[in-house]
């Protein structure tokens, strides 16, 4: 079982934002199904809410019973004090700001769901799950909390295009830009995905975690079906072994085709082989020896090989992980 709840206001009187209704649309709609329109998250999405108390009440539901997996996303103003953060509701005023952070954390932590995960897109985030200004050592993430922030404590998080920029990044990596070769998409994933995107002078994401894995907030559709992918260990016998080719495996070496021709003639088993061999290595696991490329690897009569990472996924096909 798997739930979201999705937030975003734009409607403070004095300070409104004009992107967080559409970050929390985009985030609900995305995070609703995967890549194969299978069913992912059940969601639930709350734009404007007006009160402290309200949103207050929205994290302890989303967070309560026992739950795979509960998010929680919220697209809003931030704000900092000597005390701590807090995601802001319209009702703020003056030292009262909204839902502290620190409220927020200890709900996740103190929730049976076995993994929580909070994504927050406003001013100041990065504090979330630090300790306490105050000295006190309560900001502990417990084992299965989760932590993704647009900005550090001390950044303001920037609107563009009618999103948050954290968000549109976010949106780019649950579409399939942070997946693995499989498909799926981790927090992680998801933070090396931003990380990356973003340049040394702009807001910088943080991410905090205490899990001993990572789940799979979206899975999309993989560039290389995941049967080809589990033929890895009946093509190489152990890791490091080399599959020898020949120009048996090239399907264009054929009498059919209007070119020089080398036998060994194309055999429709290796061009089989080949074939897959060849989306192998378009992701990045083969790789062709003494040849730049597949083609002449064959025509050459070589050899291919695993990648470092093709090593690492021929050991989960061959413990049977994947």
């Amino acid at each position: 079982m798997r739930k979201a709840l999705i937030v975003g206001i734009d409607d403070y009187k004095t300070c409104p934002l004009k992107g967080c209704c559409n970050d929390a649309d985009s985030i609900e709609q995305i995070l609703r199904c995967n890549g194969d329109e299978s069913p992912n998250f059940s969601t639930k999405i709350f734009k404007n809410v007006q009160t402290k108390a309200t949103l207050k009440k929205l994290i302890e539901d989303c967070f309560s019973g026992d739950a795979d997996v509960a998010l929680f996303y919220y697209s809003g103003h931030g704000h900092i004090d000597n005390v701590g953060g807090y995601l802001v509701t319209p009702d703020f005023g003056d030292h009262d700001f909204g839902v502290s952070l620190q409220d927020v954390l200890t709900i996740a932590n103190n929730s049976r769901c076995k993994d929580k995960i909070i994504i927050l897109d406003s001013c100041y985030s990065g504090i979330f799950g630090s300790i306490s200004t105050l000295g006190q050592s309560t900001a502990v993430i417990n084992e299965g909390v989760t932590i993704l922030t647009a900005s550090r404590s001390t950044e303001t998080s920037i609107e563009i295009n009618g999103h948050g920029l954290f968000t549109s990044l976010l949106l780019e990596a649950l579409n399939g830009g942070a997946a693995d070769i499989t498909g799926h998409i981790t927090p992680g994933g998801i933070y090396a995905y931003i990380d990356k995107a973003l340049g040394p002078w702009e807001q910088r994401p943080v991410f905090k975690t205490n899990v001993t894995r990572f789940t799979p907030l979206r899975k999309v559709i993989p560039q290389v079906d995941i049967s080809i992918i589990r033929k890895i260990c009946t093509y190489f016998p152990n890791e490091n072994s080399q599959l020898p080719i020949d120009p048996s495996f090239e399907p264009t070496n054929s009498l059919d085709v209007q070119h020089d021709i080398i036998p060994p003639y194309a055999d429709p088993h290796n061009t089989k082989i080949f074939s897959d061999l060849q989306k192998l290595e378009g992701i990045g696991l083969v790789v062709p020896i003494g040849e730049d490329h597949m083609y002449f690897a064959a025509m050459h009569s070589k050899s291919c090989a695993l990648t470092s990472i093709g090593k690492q996924y021929w050991r989960l096909v061959n413990d049977k992980l994947i």
